[in-house]
């Protein structure tokens, strides 16, 4: 039986180019490398799973390599690459400093900063979750980061930037990690998908990367996932279902109901909601988002801010069209004001629906002129 290996390691980017959402720093890095102004102390921030290690072994990777692309990019063909790729490098130096923090673990890593390289010019040494260090261990590490041996670069990753020091911080060039954008999560894994000939719906894929909030590792562990729930077919209703997501068509009905003014249809969509296991303020703080969906939607030029699918992009616009910019603003007021009033509420169903109710009155709006006026 082969060994299963997970699409974060399996598909884990290898040049700068390959990269997901991180365009900024990658054309940055490979600037300083074609100009040969690679600084001695680098320090990757941000959110897990954005790449911050992955893009500090590229960098080890590719200031060592003697035979750089026309792009800055390492060719992956000579001996230091291959020994790179093979996972036996003399010049790459990794520390997880989650695990090894004390000083003593920085006085070894000191005492191999003085070895020059035999192959290459140049000696990486990658210190992840650098903020873990011990207060002691940051103050043995000054001096050396403070002045390194011309063969010496050091490459530092944190997801808590707050707690590095300040002389450290100082010390160091700064790249701040973005989130990666759902849509940028959906199009990487539609090249991964096509790869394991699976069968994948583009809002099904939209639907993780809203799930795996800005982390691509964390989109590819549920992609995983996925598929060995669906057999290979991963569709919209799969992936809702599988991760327990409310489907936008209930928002989609919710709002239509509301339009003809059917509160009975609106009190039984609430109870088939609730009887599926979400909480009622779940469900609302979503049509609170639904609601500036619409909004959003009312101009051309503002839907871009829709981080949807296609294929919902379409109907937020259709429905858009038919609801009034007025009746949306006051929606979102009264589901404003339900949110405040939840956490004090003694019966929290009632408040649901009586909120509903107000979201359903006929003069609504006209109430909210009249109290203008006055």
């Amino acid at each position: 039986m082969e060994n299963f290996v997970v699409s974060a390691r399996k598909y884990r980017p290898d040049s700068f180019d390959t990269v997901v959402g991180q365009s900024a720093i990658t054309s940055t890095l490979k600037n300083s490398i074609l100009s040969n102004q690679v600084a001695q102390a680098f320090l990757f921030c941000g959110p897990r799973g954005v790449g911050k290690t992955t893009c500090a072994r590229i960098l080890a990777k590719t200031i060592n390599c003697t035979d750089l692309t026309k792009e800055g990019e390492a060719c992956g063909k000579c001996e230091s690459c291959t020994s790179f790729a093979e996972g036996n490098s003399l010049n790459v130096f990794e520390l997880d400093a989650a695990s090894n923090n004390s000083v003593d673990d920085i006085r070894n890593l000191i005492n191999q900063v003085r070895i020059a390289p035999t192959i290459g010019t140049k000696k990486a040494y990658i210190i992840d979750e650098v903020h873990m260090l011990s207060q002691a261990a940051f103050n043995a590490f000054l001096k050396t980061l403070e002045e390194p041996p011309k063969h010496a670069v050091f490459i530092l990753a944190t997801t808590e930037k707050h707690k590095v020091l300040p002389t450290i911080l100082s010390r160091c060039q700064i790249f701040n990690f973005n989130r990666i954008t759902s849509e940028d999560i959906a199009q990487h894994l539609t090249g991964i998908a096509l790869k394991e000939n699976v069968n994948a719906e583009p809002d099904a894929l939209h639907i993780i990367g809203q799930k795996a909030d800005g982390g691509l590792r964390d989109a590819l562990s549920i992609f995983d996932q996925l598929i060995s729930f669906s057999g290979g077919q991963l569709t919209y209703d799969n992936v809702i279902k599988n991760l327990n997501i409310l489907d936008y068509d209930y928002y989609f009905q919710t709002t239509d109901l509301i339009k003809k003014k059917d509160l009975s249809g609106l009190l039984i969509l609430l109870n088939q909601i609730i009887e599926k296991g979400f909480e009622d303020n779940l469900f609302m703080n979503g049509l609170a988002s639904h609601f500036r969906n619409l909004l959003v939607s009312k101009d051309e030029s503002t839907l871009q801010l829709l981080d949807v699918g296609e294929n919902i992009r379409e109907k937020y616009k259709t429905q858009s069209a038919d609801n009034d910019l007025a009746f949306l603003i006051l929606g979102l007021e009264v589901l404003s004001n339900y949110d405040v009033q939840y956490k004090t509420s003694k019966n929290k169903r009632l408040l649901t629906e009586v909120t509903l109710m107000q979201l359903c009155s006929e003069d609504l709006v006209e109430t909210k002129k009249k109290s203008l006026v006055e």
